[in-house]
């Protein structure tokens, strides 16, 4: 059994023991959205990745400071771009901040829909350019960054000399240099692969600022790295992102920590992995680009109904962070009626009759959960064993298998700590809006007996049959009638 926890770090390529440079504390830093428009599904995928690791790590005891940022300023596709949101504000003709307001606003309400924790802290990169200015300067004064007509490149070439630049992505500087193309407008470089610090900016450019090589706005890379270490330190225990951030932003956030505090900075490197839906890359061009208001509205083409948000981080939660989703909507709808499985056996725990002795281990149940999430927090294999003790629950109510009052009371705190706390899941039948539902099933089912008790059965059949179609079942027992959500 895995009895401490492991994690797979990008960097050296394997699953390493967790130890934190100062436990019980945690330093935990996750690449923030940029927000020139609606969050989308790969990012949900990864922000909830992280939660899920996070909310794990203050399970296990740990104190740990979650810093993720929100670009709002500096999202450069290439050196020779705009900036992604002064874009977005020049087409609409609205103030940068009015985008980024916007849009930071929706990616709050929908991570709040999926149940992430907030933050512990979620600093800006507009709020922090005192700082990136000074690394930039002390980058230069080290001899591994250059200004040219106005903009500061790092030095890549120069940096390797020193250290391996590559270290991260495994990519060769060699190949690197000679690869890059040289594109229109990067003739301010010195190397086609050196990566802007700071960039001139135009006459017609929003966002701009003062600085010493005059009017200009920071690179992408630069905000991680002094955010990053302006709360966690100049060494901090773990940095997380997409596996798409892993070249060329993870591996220029290190070279900047190292070039401007002449540290390593991150101990382990988590990456989460991609999006597909029905095999096919999820983009917008290959039609497949389905946001998370669409799937929670249904409001798509390839989408044959709307989930909830608990069916769908439910859903994410069944494949490991670092493999490929594959979206579709039979895996959706599977993982639907997986959870609404699991929410009924768990609701179902404290009603169970309680015997002399116990037919099945809740101990050693607790010990496979643990394992599998110390085991670089393998939420499927977990919930896998979750569905043991749904199996389990089902059984001991059928007076097939026993429990103790001990066991059935141990049996709901770790199913509660493991459903609810770890993984993050609500129980959505039991939300507010339950209680208006039942109450108007309830009259719907007192107007179906007043048919019954009428003789209009053609009446009461039609109002099952209507019911039905809209996912709810109806059961007439002696003890009167029921319904059930399907």
């Amino acid at each position: 059994m895995q009895t401490a926890l492991h994690v797979y770090n990008s960097k050296n390529r394997q699953v390493e023991k967790f130890e934190p440079l100062n436990a019980p504390f945690v330093g935990m830093y996750v690449c923030g959205p940029t927000v020139y428009s609606e969050v989308h599904i790969g990012n949900v995928r990864t922000f909830t990745s992280f939660d899920l690791i996070y909310r794990y790590l203050l399970h296990l005891g740990y104190k740990v400071r979650y810093v993720r940022n929100i670009t709002d300023v500096g999202h450069l596709l290439d050196d020779t771009s705009e900036d992604k949101i002064s874009k977005k504000a020049r087409l609409e003709n609205i103030e940068p901040m009015e985008v980024v307001q916007r849009y930071t606003v929706d990616f709050h309400q929908t991570m709040g829909r999926f149940n992430a924790l907030p933050p512990s802290i979620e600093p800006t990169a507009t709020g922090h350019l005192i700082e990136q200015i000074e690394l930039v300067q002390t980058i230069i004064d080290r001899g591994l960054a250059y200004e040219s007509n106005g903009s500061v490149y790092f030095d890549v070439a120069a940096y390797s000399k020193q250290e391996n630049y590559g270290e991260l992505s495994g990519r060769n500087v060699d190949e690197l240099m000679s690869n890059t193309r040289d594109l229109d407008g990067q003739s301010d470089k010195r190397n086609p692969a050196d990566f802007a610090l700071w960039k001139k900016a135009e006459p017609q450019h929003i966002m701009k600022w003062n600085s010493p090589w005059g009017l200009g706005f920071p690179g992408w890379h630069l905000e991680c790295s002094v955010m990053s270490t302006k709360y966690l330190g100049e060494q901090f225990d773990i940095h997380g992102g997409g596996m798409d951030l892993k070249f060329p932003h993870h591996e220029c956030e290190i070279a900047q920590n190292k070039a401007g505090y002449q540290k390593d900075p991150v101990k382990y490197w988590l990456h989460t992995n991609m999006l597909t839906f029905n095999g096919r890359k999820m983009a917008k061009s290959e039609g497949t680009g389905i946001t998370p208001r669409e799937l929670m509205d249904g409001d798509h083409p390839l989408l044959t109904q709307a989930y909830s948000p608990m069916t769908i981080r439910f859903f994410m939660l069944q494949a490991h962070y670092r493999s490929t989703l594959d979206f579709s909507n039979e895996a959706l709808q599977a993982a639907e009626k997986g959870l609404k499985r699991l929410m009924t056996a768990y609701n179902t725990i404290e009603e169970l009759p309680a015997s002399a002795n116990s037919t099945v281990s809740v101990e050693e149940l607790k010990e496979k959960l643990y394992a599998a999430m110390n085991d670089d927090f393998n939420s499927p294999i977990a919930i896998a064993h979750l569905f043991e003790a749904v199996k389990w629950i089902n059984l001991v109510k059928d007076g097939k298998e026993r429990l103790t009052s001990d066991d059935i009371a141990a049996l709901n705190t770790l199913m509660a700590h493991m459903i609810f706390d770890v993984l993050g899941l609500k129980d959505e039948a039991s939300d507010d809006s339950s209680e208006k539902i039942d109450g108007l099933m309830q009259f719907v089912l007192r107007l179906r007996q007043e048919a019954k008790a009428n003789k209009d059965y053609a009446m009461s059949d039609e109002i099952r049959n209507q019911l039905k179609a809209l996912g709810f079942e109806i059961k007439d027992g002696k003890e009167g009638t029921t319904y059930t959500i399907l």
